[in-house]
């Protein structure tokens, strides 16, 4: 197991500690387990994004999509009552065992819409910032005239 000290981030940045909790989670990850089903990750765009996810096999009533707090989950469950109608199978290289797979999103990133498609599942997602999260310019101002000029009143009064 990897660790990382994280000392050095936590004095030059103020409020990235979820990002801690992101990197060690990151690290736990077991490559070989968690390679199913196989996805794709694309910028679309400054703020938009999409995942696509092949899911050959799966209706889309066996397939669920949430979210909370900061996480996507995707999660499908085969039923079984396709598999008794069909016979026997000499080889089997479909996949159809359940998933679930789990998408850290960042602040402000939500999904708009979801579609099934050919046997891929195409997940997208819109970051929006609210208005006072954007950047805005701050005017600076000269302190000496105003600071002149409230010493004279309290030298008045």
């Amino acid at each position: 197991m990897t660790t990382f000290d994280l000392s050095p981030l936590y004095r030059t940045a103020i409020g990235f500690d979820r990002l801690a909790d992101m990197l060690s989670s990151a690290a736990r990850v077991d490559s070989g387990a968690n390679s199913y089903p196989p996805y794709n990750i694309e910028s679309l765009g400054e703020d938009r994004y999409r995942i696509t996810m092949a899911v050959a096999g799966f209706a889309q009533n066996e397939l669920s999509i949430e979210t909370e707090r900061n996480t996507l989950t995707i999660a499908g469950a085969k039923t079984e009552s396709e598999s008794s109608e069909q016979g026997e199978f000499l080889h089997r290289g479909i996949a159809t065992r359940s998933f679930e797979r789990r998408f850290q999103l960042a602040d402000h990133v939500e999904v708009s819409s979801a579609r099934l498609e050919n046997g891929l599942l195409h997940i997208e997602l819109k970051r929006e910032l609210p208005e006072q999260m954007k950047p805005r310019k701050i005017e600076i101002g000269s302190g000496t005239s105003r600071l002149i000029e409230g010493e004279r009143d309290a030298k008045a009064a």
